[in-house]
């Protein structure tokens, strides 16, 4: 039996719409090394930061949700505790990634994808509202709806997120098709729910943790139109 049309769309934001976040880390984590003077490069102590980072959001969820913004302070406040260092203040090295939540670089196929697509669009991003709020005004997109991880107070890919989507839109889980370049918090979050799956695979992509095999992969939204037109 072929697989029902498209009803509405889920896009991912960072990294889907907006380029990833690999310059504002970068940025952050030499912040870090220069002013406390660690042994490493800026480069691995983003490693460092990043295993603990994704550990605490995966411990955030419902009863005890966190933002994002605190789950970054958090998490850096740990990562510096394995160097010994136990009285530091977060925020200003936070505060680069602040800056580039709020106010990211688009992808020109994100912003071309947005004025030509003629089936509702909602934007559905592991994010604090506030964040992607400014982000969407400040760019001047356009989406149907949006739901943050603070908004269902889970991070993808729990399925809170996309049951909280769902329901805003109004359709079946077998009606959307949700895009994101994340194996493992998009595809692998979306599956569950028996959304189809569409992982797009930038070039010099971050490092990707998931191993769930999406349904379609693209190297651009360019390709999205044509694809969502090949299952109507």
């Amino acid at each position: 039996m072929p697989n029902p049309p498209i009803d509405a769309l889920f896009l991912d934001f960072y990294g889907t719409i907006s380029a990833d976040d690999h310059a504002a880390v970068e940025e952050a984590c030499r912040g870090v090394v220069e002013a406390l003077k660690l042994p490493m490069s800026a480069g691995q102590f983003a490693v460092r930061w990043g295993e603990v980072f994704f550990r605490t959001i995966e411990h955030a969820n419902h009863d005890r949700f966190a933002t994002l913004h605190e789950c970054e302070c958090a998490s850096l406040v740990e990562t510096l505790r394995g160097f010994d260092i136990h009285e530091i203040d977060p925020e200003p090295f936070v505060a680069v990634l602040k800056r580039y939540w709020q106010n990211p670089p688009l992808h020109a196929d994100a912003v071309e994808l947005l004025r030509r697509i003629d089936v509702p669009v909602c934007c559905v991003s592991n994010a604090d509202r506030e964040d992607i709020e400014s982000a969407i005004a400040l760019h001047g997109l356009r989406f149907d709806a949006f739901i943050t991880s603070q908004c269902a107070r889970a991070y993808k890919p729990e399925e809170a997120i996309f049951h909280g989507a769902l329901k805003m839109m109004g359709v079946l889980p077998s009606r959307v098709m949700h895009v994101g370049d994340s194996l493992h918090s998009d595809v692998g979050g979306a599956q569950r729910l028996g959304i189809r799956t569409t992982w797009i695979c930038r070039d010099k992509r971050i490092h990707d943790i998931g191993r769930h095999e999406p349904d379609h992969t693209i190297r651009s939204l360019d390709e999205l139109p044509a694809l969502l037109a090949s299952l109507a």
